[in-house]
């Protein structure tokens, strides 16, 4: 008898392998979107249905992901998810419109990813100006976070792995950092917040935050820069502690299919009763963030790297935390119709000297991800990926994982 990952996976394959052969049903399905009103309302789609089946040193041979490794918060996890997003964009007039991006993961209900105004204010230029729940500015993979541009089923560690630190509670010491190494899904410290709670992620791809955007682009450059409420790590609606993120990335194009990008970020990142429990103010934990991408394709492949640093301030610890992520991935395109991708991450972390010893502040992750994607049609995809984690901390050190996904857009 399998167990229910195990079925769980190996049904959605199954289903979506019987896509190929109910051409008839699947071009009943919507392959563009919906536009009315002479090009004024324009409505798109997408659902990504993935499944995976995880394993850890000493752990049933199918499980959930126990190291939470892949989780975007405590409840999440990227490669164990039903999601369906739906994307407007509403032309109020020649220079306004509304834009808004409204998802649901795992039958929730539906909550705004991004809700903006635009604003045009040239003819024949292509600057505008956006105002509401915004698209990061920060990196280059935000560009490409949605499932379709995504060429593998995970997501990179920068953007989605938990750290142990977090907005509403604070260490008091080095031991308090090390004591937390590797449990980011679930950490506690003895200032502000004592109750155990996920931790931040060093960008977070799955939340906006709220601000003003401005972006402009020709065809060798493209360069945008915002203030919002939150910070990298923690994007908020509401302000949680009267502080303002400045954020900008500007990406060159030397030549065709060749793409250099730099980012950068500054925020307060703890809230502000923490920072009070702390005898402090909000404005002395700051978190930058530093980012360098390139990106090259060509004929059948492309191959991209990414590298982000960030690093936190923390009166009660000295000296400043920092973290380096780091990506390389690439993709070919065997036929037409079939893919391969593989991606190979690590995720590093600063030493702090403790009363017994001394460690990094977090557990060091390494992670790889080999997968291949087949397009039943244009817009419908069947992929599988076979992932490895290993990190030098935390309850799970070590965890494999096969994951299925049905991927449908329009």
């Amino acid at each position: 008898m399998l167990k229910p990952g195990v079925r769980l996976l190996v049904g959605s394959i199954i289903a979506l392998a019987l896509c190929e052969w109910m051409p008839l049903h699947a071009q009943g399905l919507p392959s563009e979107p919906f536009v009315v009103g002479d090009g004024r309302v324009v409505i798109s789609g997408d659902v990504s249905l993935t499944a995976s089946c995880s394993h850890a040193s000493g752990a049933a041979l199918c499980t959930e992901d126990t190291g939470f490794f892949n989780y975007s918060d405590y409840s999440d996890s990227t490669i164990r998810m039903a999601r369906i997003g739906l994307s407007t964009a509403v032309r109020l007039s020649r220079r306004f419109s509304v834009l808004g991006d409204f998802r649901s993961e795992n039958a929730r209900m539906p909550h705004p990813y991004s809700l903006y105004l635009r604003f045009k204010p040239f003819d024949g230029r292509n600057i505008d100006i956006q105002a509401g729940r915004i698209p990061s500015t920060f990196g280059a993979f935000p560009r490409r976070a949605y499932s379709s541009d995504n060429p593998l089923i995970g997501f990179p560690l920068a953007y989605q792995y938990l750290t142990s630190l977090r907005a509403d509670a604070l260490p008091a010491s080095a031991d308090d950092l090390i004591r937390m190494r590797g449990r980011g899904w679930l950490s506690n410290f003895p200032i502000g917040n004592t109750v155990p709670a996920a931790g931040l992620p060093l960008a977070d791809a799955f939340r906006q935050d709220t601000g003003v955007e401005v972006h402009g682009s020709t065809d060798r450059l493209d360069i945008a820069g915002s203030i919002t409420a939150g910070s990298l790590s923690n994007p908020r609606i509401g302000d949680d502690n009267h502080g303002k993120q400045v954020a900008g990335r500007a990406a060159v194009k030397p030549r065709p299919g060749l793409v250099l990008g730099v980012s950068a970020s500054r925020a307060p990142y703890v809230a502000s009763g923490a920072a009070l429990a702390a005898h402090a103010t909000p404005n002395q934990f700051v978190q930058r963030g530093l980012g360098a991408d390139v990106e090259y394709s060509r004929d059948h492949y492309v191959v991209r790297f990414e590298s982000v640093l960030s690093t936190y301030e923390l009166p009660t610890l000295a000296p400043r935390l920092r973290a380096v992520a780091t990506t390389l991935e690439g993709r070919y395109k065997l036929t037409p119709r079939l893919h391969v991708a593989a991606r190979l991450e690590h995720l590093g972390f600063s030493d702090v000297v403790g009363a017994a010893r001394t460690a990094t502040w977090d557990a060091p992750v390494t992670q790889w991800e080999a997968g291949a994607g087949y397009a039943v049609q244009r817009n419908t995809q069947v992929r599988v990926s076979f992932q490895h984690h290993s990190r030098d901390g935390g309850r799970v050190r070590k965890m494999t994982a096969l994951a299925g996904q049905l991927l449908y857009w329009f």
